[in-house]
C-alpha cells in the first residue's frame, strides 16, 4: 500500500457535535463527537448493538438525533436535500436495490440520476468488471446469491459520484478475496479524497483507517490508529 505523507488537518467534511440517539426510554448514542476529513478513513468498531448502525444512519442523514447536531459541509445534514444525494454514497440497507430491474439496469439508473451521462455506460462496465457481475449483468437481482446481492449494494454506491461514502458492515456476505478487494477500493476512494466512514469487525477492512472509534455506551473513544505507521497521522 502506498505511504502518506504527513498533511495539515482540514476542514471536516461530515461532524457530529454531542450527538445523542433515544428510541423511546433506550439511549443508543450518548454524547456523540466525531469527525471525518475528506481523505479520510474512520472506522467504528464495537460490539452488535453498540450503537454503530445508528450512528450511521444519524451520520447520513437517514434519522434525526434526539439532541445535538449533525453538519455535512457545514450544513446541517439533511437526506432530502439535493446536496446530500448529489454527494453522500451509502451502503446500509441489504434490499436497496430494484427488483424489477436487471443488474445492469439498476447500476444504470443509478449512474444517470447522479449525472454520469454519456460516461455512464462505460462506468457501469467498469464497476460491473470490479464487482465480479459482468456475467450476471442481465438478470435480476432475485436470480444472484447473497454475496453477489452484496455486490451489487457496493457497486450502486461505487458507480456514483460522491465526496462522502458510509458503508455499515459492508464486508456482510463477502469471502475473504472480496473482502480485500473491498479495502482496496476503500483505500483508493479515500486517495482521492473521498471521505469514508464505515462500521465493520474485519481487520482488512480496519487496516484502512486512519482512525478507529469504539462504542463505548454509545459514545465514540478513539483507539490507535491502524495505519499510523503509514500515513503520519
Amino acid at each position: 500500500m502506498t505511504t502518506r505523507t504527513e498533511e495539515p488537518p482540514g476542514p471536516a467534511l461530515l461532524r457530529l457535535v454531542d450527538v445523542s440517539r433515544s428510541y423511546g426510554d433506550r439511549q443508543v448514542l450518548h454524547s456523540a463527537t466525531l469527525d471525518v476529513e475528506p481523505g479520510e478513513c474512520v472506522v467504528l468498531a464495537g460490539d452488535n448493538g453498540s450503537g454503530k448502525s445508528t450512528l450511521l444512519r444519524v451520520a447520513s442523514g437517514r434519522e434525526r438525533p434526539t439532541s445535538g447536531t449533525v453538519l455535512f459541509g457545514g450544513e446541517p445534514i439533511d437526506e432530502d436535500s439535493p446536496a446530500v444525494r448529489e454527494r453522500v454514497a451509502t451502503v446500509m440497507d441489504s434490499g436497496a436495490h430494484y427488483p424489477d430491474l436487471t443488474v445492469r439496469e439498476h447500476l444504470m439508473l443509478v449512474a444517470l440520476a447522479h449525472g454520469l451521462g454519456d460516461e455512464a455506460d462505460d462506468s457501469v462496465r467498469d464497476v460491473l468488471e470490479e464487482h465480479h457481475l459482468a456475467d450476471h449483468a442481465h438478470v435480476l437481482p432475485s436470480a444472484l446469491s447473497s454475496g453477489q446481492t452484496q455486490a451489487l449494494l457496493l457497486a450502486a454506491a461505487f458507480v456514483r459520484p460522491h465526496d462522502l461514502l458510509v458503508l455499515d458492515e459492508p464486508e456482510q456476505r463477502l469471502d475473504a478475496h472480496a473482502r480485500q478487494e473491498l479495502a482496496d477500493r476503500m483505500a483508493e476512494h479515500r486517495d482521492r479524497g473521498v471521505a469514508v466512514l464505515v462500521a465493520t469487525h474485519h481487520e482488512e477492512l480496519i487496516a484502512v483507517a486512519d482512525r478507529v472509534f469504539t462504542l463505548d455506551g454509545g459514545t465514540p473513544v478513539p483507539t490507535s490508529a491502524r495505519r499510523s505507521a503509514g500515513n503520519g497521522r
